[in-house]
């Protein structure tokens, strides 16, 4: 909901893809200059409180974008301000959120979990910016959203302040310059997990399209709040839909293979997505793309949680997290910027076109990525994988 108040207000405001665009990058400065310390933290304190934590900055957050728009302001600048807050609590979020999912469930079920927790994660996806274009629409304004967005995470908070864990997590790493960038190093051993999360990055770096659906919504496909509330719902239709489908068929042996072909849909549907006029061919396209994107999702942090032991995961994850903004936030830095000088559709397509580029060039260099498999195998526990073990040791 947030997120379509948000790029509606900034457009309203300036009317230039490049403020857009600028709402991701500040997103994610805080993310990439903290990721050594938001991943110790995240081993080394409990993962359950670092989220209720972040949950009431978050909450803050939202409440601070309702005064914003309550008093209705002429610039951008404020904003950017609430959102560098913003960025700085999901800096620790993300890779507790990510390293604490593995103490729930038992490691045979853990590719299960990723794809129905990636369902449930897409169904907010896909009602959050719909009742947010819905909302921002009969209220007139953005700030029945913020109040409704910060309702939402005061209800995320009481849900995580339930979970009891039956799993204990591994003890803390000493502090020191060698525990901060173990995640580095780590990644650096497993060309597996790097090859699957550099793909993931340059993919959606240049192929998102997420920033100029603002532009799409008004200039392009000429529909209100309520067009850019769907445009931003398609895709996480298309990934809950897929989710769904391989919660019940997994991927297996083949799993690496797949992603790639994968990946190449989404720069593919991208490029559909950008030369269309007709908001259902869009929809459409969006809503494909999004399931594309669902498999390298799913995937990935499967390969990343699994073959990574507990008391490196939250290292492990704030790197990941670090390519999961830059793909994301940055990714809307670039739209918004290749927009204002090339113009919106033309950037969207090269991007797409750059993503095929990137899937031909990583299916090349990272040869153990097209033979990754998701099938369960003694051989790569953690346990066992001598790579893992000088890492953590």
């Amino acid at each position: 909901m947030q997120s379509v108040a948000l790029g509606w207000q900034v457009y309203e405001i300036t009317r230039r893809p490049l403020d857009l665009g600028l709402v991701g990058l500040i997103q994610f400065l805080p993310g990439i200059l903290l990721f050594p310390w938001t991943g110790h933290a995240a081993d080394r304190f409990p993962r359950r409180s670092i989220l209720l934590l972040c949950l009431a900055g978050f909450a803050l957050c939202s409440l601070l974008f309702f005064g914003l728009a309550w008093t209705g302001p002429a610039s951008v600048r404020p904003i950017y301000m609430v959102l560098v807050l913003f960025g700085l609590v999901r800096a620790f979020y993300g890779p507790a959120g990510q390293a604490f999912l593995p103490l729930l469930v038992p490691a045979e079920h853990f590719p299960n979990a990723v794809a129905w927790t990636s369902s449930i994660f897409q169904a907010g996806t896909i009602l959050g910016p719909s009742l947010g274009g819905l909302i921002y629409g009969w209220a007139g304004g953005p700030h029945a959203v913020y109040a409704a967005s910060a309702a939402g995470l005061a209800a995320a908070a009481a849900c995580i302040a339930a979970i009891r864990l039956t799993k204990a997590p591994a003890p803390p790493e000493p502090t020191g310059r060698e525990p901060l960038l173990a995640g580095l190093a780590y990644l650096w051993e497993r060309k597996t997990i790097l090859g699957a999360v550099s793909l993931d990055l340059f993919a959606v770096l240049l192929g998102g399209a997420a920033a100029l659906l603002p532009v799409y919504a008004r200039d392009i496909l000429h529909t209100g709040p309520w067009g850019l509330g769907l445009l931003r719902s398609a895709p996480g239709v298309g990934a809950v839909l897929t989710a769904v489908a391989l919660a019940h068929r997994p991927l297996g042996r083949r799993a690496g293979a797949v992603m790639l072909l994968c990946v190449c849909g989404f720069g593919l549907f991208t490029i559909v997505f950008g030369l269309s006029r007709s908001l259902p061919l869009s929809l459409a396209a969006l809503l494909l793309a999004g399931a594309c994107d669902m498999v390298s999702i799913v995937v990935r942090g499967t390969i990343v949680q699994l073959q990574t032991p507990d008391r490196m995961r939250g290292r492990v994850s704030a790197v990941n997290m670090v390519f999961i903004g830059a793909s994301n936030e940055l990714g809307q830095f670039e739209s918004g910027l290749t927009a204002q000088w090339f113009g919106t559709v033309p950037a969207v397509v090269l991007g797409g076109a750059g993503t095929l580029l990137v899937v031909a060039l990583w299916s090349r260099l990272f040869p153990e990525l097209r033979r990754a498999s998701l099938a369960a195998d003694p051989a790569d526990s953690p346990a066992q994988c001598p790579a893992t073990a000088g890492v953590a040791g």
